[in-house]
């Protein structure tokens, strides 16, 4: 796990405002949170705990994966009680659904996406309730941030996509314009070039994270112009079977959803919550939290899935040749590095930090649509 403290809405805030001492460890940067008090603790029996998802529950994907979380937590804590709303749209609807959580008791609030000033408005009032914000960048005194650093099993994919696809031409489904696009897009693109340098990727921004038939739409076209191996950020299997039908392959996004596209199944960004919700519930409880900003670290809250049926053995070894330097301590991020315009944005030999692949908002070359 990785702490990521002092961010800024744009990045990290100067690091001679940061206090206490900053350790470098393999992966990223661990940095102490601003001086704040714990909350009070809270018994078991008192307690209430809400969530506020971006989707339905039964996506099988994000929201199923924060659920997953939360019933984690109440396997933990069978005292306590949970209260969750899902779909919740960025609108003042989510400012009033975050205000009812705190009336109706809430010690702890999670909200599974980044709903900014819809969240923080409710945060600043409630001082007495820890809030947390899923990709969030804005911490307050009562606010967490957390995260995945998801770019390091999508390098991994990203092998085995180069070694698998037959065109070099990969597609992807996107959601917005946002940093976990670019980041995605582009560690995709840096691992299929480190096999097959020619590789390029198409994306598709469809305005959604669960949109099935914009999902299907956008995949379709992909496919339609000739891409042989699609990728993307949904939270649904919508571009997984229009590559079964067509023949070609896909990697996912956040669970093992193979069987609906076996054939075209490479593998998937798994994500598990899990275990970070269970750990922050205990500190709320015990009266020891405190604001921090977090990166689930690969093999740590976001990994590869198991690689799917038809991914031949050779780019199962390779990719997981890459996968292991990883956890070593190896970053696959490393100049020279140019955006889509030729110009040099991280220069030879330097290698990206978890602030810049976390915040990344410009494509690599070779990434056209984005």
């Amino acid at each position: 796990m990785i702490d990521l403290r002092n961010l800024s809405r744009r990045g990290f805030l100067n690091m001679g405002a940061a206090a206490g001492t900053s350790l470098l460890l393999p992966g990223g940067l661990i940095r102490p949170a601003r001086a704040a008090e714990p909350l009070a603790a809270v018994a078991e029996e008192n307690a209430v705990i809400a969530f506020g998802h971006t989707g339905p529950v039964t996506d099988e994907g994000w929201t199923w994966s924060h659920d997953q979380g939360m019933k984690a937590v109440q396997e933990a804590f069978p005292k306590l009680k949970t209260l969750f709303v899902e779909s919740i749209p960025y609108s003042a609807d989510a400012t009033r659904t975050y205000r009812q959580f705190v009336s109706e008791g809430a010690n702890m609030v999670f909200a599974t996406s980044n709903y900014g000033d819809f969240l923080y408005d409710v945060a600043k009032r409630s001082p007495e309730v820890a809030f947390y914000e899923c990709d969030g960048r804005n911490p307050l005194e009562n606010l967490s941030t957390y995260y995945l650093s998801h770019w390091y099993p999508t390098y991994v994919t990203g092998v085995a996509a180069g070694l698998m696809s037959k065109t070099g031409k990969l597609g992807y489904v996107a959601s917005f314009p946002v940093p976990s696009v670019f980041s995605g897009t582009n560690a995709f693109l840096m691992g299929a070039r480190s096999v097959n340098p020619n590789a390029t990727i198409q994306v598709v921004v469809i305005n959604s994270w669960f949109d099935p038939q914009a999902a299907t739409q956008a995949g379709t076209a992909l496919l339609d112009n000739g891409c042989d191996l699609l990728f993307g950020i949904m939270d649904e299997a919508g571009y997984l079977q229009v590559a079964e039908q067509r023949g070609a392959k896909a990697v996912m996004w956040n669970t093992d959803i193979r069987r609906y596209g076996p054939k075209a199944y490479v593998s998937s960004i798994v994500i598990d919550f899990k275990k970070y919700y269970v750990e922050q519930v205990r500190l709320r409880l015990e009266g020891k939290w405190t604001p921090s900003q977090t990166l689930l670290a690969m093999g740590a809250g976001v990994d590869r899935d198991a690689w799917g049926e038809t991914v031949p053995e050779e780019a199962r070894k390779q990719a997981d040749a890459i996968r292991e330097k990883i956890l070593g301590g190896w970053s696959p991020f490393t100049g020279e590095i140019k955006d889509s315009k030729g110009n040099v944005k991280v220069a030879a030999g330097q290698t990206m930090t978890e602030e810049e692949l976390y915040n990344w908002d410009w494509s690599i070359e070779g990434v056209v649509g984005l």
